[in-house]
C-alpha cells in the first residue's frame, strides 16, 4: 500500500511539473507564469474557463462552475470578517500583496479608476484586496497600502490557512518565489479581478490589463441586470 501511495504521489508531482513547464513555454503575451499554470491546470482537470465575452471585457463563468463563497479573514482594522459581513453588496476583489513591484499596483489602480468612471453607481461596489502574503501583510500594512488607491478600498489578511482556503474558493494560484539576486522574496500569483455579487458568488472575471472603462461598463451592466431581475 505504501508503495502505491508513493508511486501515485510521484506521478502526480510529475504531472504538475509537466503542466508548469508547458505553461512556461506556452503562456500568452502579458500572461504571468502563475496565471498560465492555473489556466492549464484547470483545463487538464476539466474546468477550463470560458472565452471572454464581448460585453465589457469580462469573462462569464461556464455553466456549472462556481467561484467565491464563504471565507474567514481579518480586515485592515484587525477585526475578524466573513463573507456574511458583505452580504447584499457588490465587490471587486483582487488577490495580491503589498510588496508587489508592478502588477498589483497596476490592477488596484485599474479597479479604483473603474469605480470612479462609474460615477455614483460605483458607490454600491466595494473594492477589496485579499493578500496572498499574510506573513508580511499585517492589518496595519494593508490599511496604509489600500488607502493609496481608493478611500473605500478594504484590505483583508488572515492566517496562512485562511488565505489558502479563500484562494481555493476563487481558484487563485500563488507561490512564494526566492530569486538568487534578491534578498527578499516575491509572490507569484494569478492576476484576475473578480466581480462578486450580493450572494458572495463570482459573477464575472477580468483579465490583467483590462481597461478601467471596460470594467466599469461590465460592472454597470451587471448592476443594471440585477435591478431588472430584482436580485
Amino acid at each position: 500500500m505504501l508503495r502505491i501511495i508513493r508511486l501515485s504521489s510521484l506521478l502526480l508531482l510529475t504531472l504538475v511539473a509537466g503542466i508548469w513547464a508547458y505553461a512556461w513555454v506556452s503562456k500568452s503575451p502579458g500572461e504571468s507564469v502563475g496565471e498560465a499554470f492555473a489556466n492549464r491546470l484547470a483545463s487538464v482537470f476539466g474546468q477550463e474557463m470560458a472565452a471572454p465575452s464581448a460585453a465589457g471585457g469580462g469573462m462569464q463563468l461556464p455553466a456549472g462552475m462556481s467561484l467565491g463563497g464563504p471565507f474567514e479573514l481579518t480586515n485592515q482594522a484587525g477585526q475578524a470578517v466573513t463573507e456574511r459581513d458583505f452580504a447584499g453588496r457588490w465587490l471587486l476583489v483582487y488577490f495580491g500583496f503589498t510588496y508587489c513591484p508592478d502588477i498589483c499596483p497596476t490592477e488596484l489602480g485599474t479597479i479604483a479608476s473603474a469605480l470612479d468612471a462609474m460615477g455614483p453607481a460605483g458607490e454600491s461596489v466595494t473594492p477589496i484586496l485579499i493578500t496572498i502574503d499574510p506573513q508580511r501583510d499585517t492589518p496595519a500594512q494593508l490599511a496604509d497600502y489600500v488607502s493609496r488607491f481608493h478611500p473605500r478600498m478594504l484590505g483583508l489578511t488572515g492566517t496562512p490557512e485562511q488565505i489558502a482556503a479563500a484562494a481555493r474558493r476563487y481558484r487563485v494560484y500563488f507561490a512564494r518565489v526566492q530569486r538568487p539576486e534578491m534578498t527578499d522574496y516575491l509572490m507569484d500569483h494569478s492576476s484576475f479581478i473578480y466581480l462578486v455579487g450580493p450572494d458572495a458568488k463570482v459573477r464575472a472575471l477580468f483579465r490583467p490589463e483590462t481597461s478601467p472603462e471596460a470594467i466599469a461598463a461590465a460592472v454597470t451592466a451587471q448592476l443594471r441586470a440585477a435591478r431588472n431581475t430584482g436580485l
